[in-house]
């Protein structure tokens, strides 16, 4: 058996990597679409902030999956295009209340933090666990600034 480097990745590790670029495309369409549906300028901000931080890093994995001669993932899933209809409809009935959109863009962060920890779980050694690593604290380091701000609009 071959050790896998970054240019000779398995197909398991490849797949498991496709799936994170989904859930990373899938975050940064969800918080820029909440972006414009709320009415607080900071947040929208913050919103898009990730957002973008999520781009980047599907396309530091879309690069790896092409480095290896596969096509990588370029559209999200159509779970989360479900997930973002359901939050621009709960945004407009409640005129871009940040405590409902917080709360949704919470259950999003708990999606994308879990399918990181599995993905760390699934490749464990892998030549990506230094990349897939860096990653998870990125979407950790999100996932518990919006918990943590859902938490502060809820009590206010």
């Amino acid at each position: 058996m071959s050790v896998e480097t970054k240019i000779d990745l398995n197909e398991t590790t490849i797949a498991k990597l496709q799936k994170l670029i989904r859930a990373n495309i899938d975050s940064y369409n969800g918080f820029h679409e909440s972006a414009e549906e709320l009415k607080d300028e900071r947040l929208s901000t913050l919103f898009r902030s990730i957002g973008d931080e999520r781009s980047a890093m599907a396309s530091e994995l879309q690069q790896y999956v092409e480095f290896n001669g596969k096509e990588a993932e370029d559209d999200g899933s159509v779970a989360a295009k479900t997930h973002r209809i359901w939050i621009n409809i709960r945004g407009k009935l409640n005129g871009g209340d940040a405590t409902v959109i917080l709360i949704e863009a919470e259950r999003g962060e708990d999606h994308i933090k879990e399918a990181y920890e599995d993905v760390l779980k699934d490749t464990a050694g892998s030549a990506m666990n230094d990349v897939l690593t860096a990653q998870y604290a990125k979407v950790k380091a999100g996932h518990d600034k919006i918990r943590d701000l859902r938490d502060a609009y809820k009590a206010s």
